[in-house]
């Protein structure tokens, strides 16, 4: 009785800054995990990226931060893996980001998923604190990470804060010095995200337009000479490994997009099973071709005006 209790989710703890929930074993344990990242690009989340996740904490216990809503993951994670825990962190203030409770958290953690909301909780509460320096002290142990939605947002080296709100592509096309357009940098280092920013429900939200506004304003204001974005829709996911192997898996694509010397935008679009060199960051099995922006207009080097893909 006493072990069917722990599976169930209970608020421990409830301080002005944080609520902590826990199901499993709230003992702690160490296992030995594997380096790899989950980019989920939001809506239902895809079973099989999610096992492959999981199982890179070697049974372990799983964190999941979240800066809105509550257990929901609990259950979930629980039904997917063979874990020792599930514990979910959610941040109420910035508070929590010095916590002790929190570190020692995040310390101990053998898996970290940050979950969807607001990006913008995240880079304001998190941004040089403890708990940036907890998170990318876990990434260079080899801790798993991942995100979806706002989560993936902030897992590139560059991320589309919010902080003035969301910006459609139309907006962004507009006007590309518009004020929504908030870029921010550095809050977590994961090794082959450098140069990098994320956008997710990118079909459904047509968002096309505004990542490759994003890539033109981070190739114009940063240091890097080659900009790439990831945009990944609904019900999609990407699971990164330490070898540099790339998947997508779930429904809908993935798209790569490189912003290097020319006004022009690469791009690759890449279906569910496509296997690739995130390295490359290209696949023979991927439709690929070029997009300018004219006169606030997406279009197509070779096929004119840029539709929803």
């Amino acid at each position: 009785m006493r072990a069917l209790l722990f599976l169930i989710p209970a608020l421990i703890h409830a301080q002005p800054g944080f609520q902590y929930f826990i199901s499993g074993n709230p003992a702690d344990v160490r296992t030995k995990t594997t380096p790899g990242v989950l980019l989920a690009g939001g809506g239902k989340d895809v079973d099989a990226a999610f096992r492959w996740f999981l199982a890179r904490a070697g049974g372990g216990d799983a964190l999941v931060l979240r800066a809105s809503g509550g257990d929901a993951y609990q259950a979930y994670f629980l039904g997917l893996a063979k874990l020792d825990s599930v514990e979910t962190i959610v941040f109420k203030s910035s508070a929590a980001s010095r916590d002790p409770f929190v570190l020692d958290k995040i310390r101990r953690a053998e898996a970290i998923f940050l979950a969807g909301g607001d990006q913008w909780n995240y880079i304001r509460y998190w941004h040089n604190t403890p708990v940036a320096e907890a998170l990318n002290d876990a990434i260079r142990r080899g801790v798993p990470i991942g995100g979806t939605s706002a989560g993936l947002a902030v897992l590139g080296e560059f991320a589309f804060s919010a902080k003035h709100s969301t910006v459609t592509s139309a907006e962004a096309l507009a006007n590309p010095l518009n004020e929504k357009i908030a870029i921010h940098r550095g809050l977590l280092r994961i090794p082959g995200l450098e140069c990098l920013i994320t956008d997710s429900h990118f079909s459904r939200r047509d968002r096309m337009g505004r990542l490759l506004v994003f890539l033109n304003r981070i190739r114009a204001e940063s240091q890097c000479q080659s900009v790439r974005g990831i945009g990944i829709d609904e019900r999609a996911a990407v699971t990164l490994d330490e070898t540099g192997q790339a998947q997508v898996a779930g429904e809908g694509s993935a798209y790569l997009i490189t912003r290097a010397g020319s006004p022009s935008f690469h791009v690759t679009a890449l279906p569910t099973g496509t296997v690739f060199d995130w390295g490359k960051w290209t696949s023979m099995t991927g439709r690929t071709y070029r997009l300018t922006i004219e006169s606030g207009v997406v279009k197509s080097t070779s096929a004119g005006i840029y539709g929803t893909q």
